[in-house]
């Protein structure tokens, strides 16, 4: 499990894996020979994940049990619903599901990403002046300061000082900056569901992000169910695919409430400043008829539109908020470059 347990490979790859197992296994092939007819045109990561799921079913154990070596590839949701499947003899036809769920879990991925790409490009651009300034501007006004011997405001001496140990002390400031960032990086592996509620209690983030969790949540259960998997343990597993903390705390206290006989409605229903009414309406109405993972589903489509008019609204809002932000740093840095020099003309002046 420890060699398997950091492989992973790319949702092309994952989605392309997932699709010609479930056409062959539909065609009737042998699950041995499909893995086999796989691992020829197979290579990299994906060619060490299919030779160890060759091996392991060769041997008499479930795809399932060789998925569950596979962490970064197969979260546990997928895991145990391929486990379910194979009870049932459905294996293809989940496997068919699972591909259009991947599918539209890197759709959904894709959308998040690229709201996120214009504050990406604006703070690549804000970092390339800020080093073009220190680099080039600061020195070469410094010198006239110092010739001069003008006493400089607060932010023009930070910013001289700033430029010195640029120039100065090149390496070591590259060495403490890239330790500065792998430090945060780990500080943020270690704890990383601290850092992440912390930013999704952010004002503009928050909603969106109960918005992502809910689609997330609702979708998973859908899978889980339509799989054939008691929804005590959907309930459990669906706890790993939210990120805000309200969320989680949320699903923990439905599956409470389902384990002591009551409805998943009603358990949600104790948490109405988390679970909208109309998502504890839907789940009422699939429970008296019987259908809840049509209601689930129904739900995730809901909650999926509501995340794409939220990111065009949320990105539509962002891009003049960070223009504005960057437009005053960028702006105060200039300011205290040139209110000396003012200064110093408006002395020459004077005389």
């Amino acid at each position: 499990m420890t060699a398997t347990k950091n492989i992973s490979i790319s949702t092309n790859e994952k989605i392309a894996f997932v699709s010609n197992l479930s056409t062959m296994l539909e065609a009737g092939i042998p699950i041995l020979d499909t893995l086999d007819s796989l691992l020829e045109d197979s290579k990299g990561n994906l060619k060490k994940v299919l030779e160890t799921v060759r091996e392991d079913v060769s041997s008499g154990k479930r795809i399932s049990f060789a998925f569950g070596k596979f962490p970064k590839v197969f979260d546990n949701v997928t895991v145990n619903i391929i486990k379910a499947s194979e009870e049932s003899g459905t294996l293809d036809v989940v496997l068919k599901d699972l591909r259009e769920n991947i599918t539209k879990e890197t759709e959904f991925n894709d959308k998040i990403k690229s709201a996120l790409i214009y504050p990406a490009v604006i703070l690549v651009v804000f970092l390339g002046v800020l080093i073009v300034i220190l680099t080039f501007v600061i020195p070469k006004i410094s010198q006239v300061f110092t010739r001069l011997k003008v006493e400089l405001p607060l932010p023009t001496q930070i910013l001289i000082f700033t430029s010195n140990l640029v120039l100065n002390y090149t390496l070591p400031t590259i060495i403490v900056t890239l330790g500065l960032a792998l430090g945060s990086f780990f500080l943020y592996k270690k704890n990383k569901k601290f850092f992440l509620n912390v930013f999704f209690s952010l004002p503009v983030v928050a909603n969106l992000a109960k918005e992502i969790d809910l689609t997330r949540f609702s979708h998973s259960l859908y899978l889980l169910l339509n799989a054939g998997i008691p929804i005590g343990s959907a309930l459990e597993l669906t706890q790993e695919v939210v990120s805000k903390k309200d969320v989680e705390k949320a699903i923990i206290h439905a599956r409470e409430s389902v384990s002591s006989g009551k409805k998943l409605s009603e358990g949600l229903k104790d948490k109405k400043k988390t679970i909208p009414s109309i998502m504890i309406k839907l789940i009422e109405a699939g429970e008296k008829s019987g259908s809840l993972e049509k209601s689930m589903q129904d739900i995730s489509k809901y909650f999926e539109y509501q995340v794409g008019k939220t990111l065009a609204a949320t990105t539509v809002l962002l891009e003049p908020v960070v223009l504005v932000l960057t437009g005053i740093v960028i702006g105060g840095m200039m300011l205290s470059i040139i209110a000396p020099i003012y200064g110093l003309v408006g002395q020459i002046g004077a005389r």
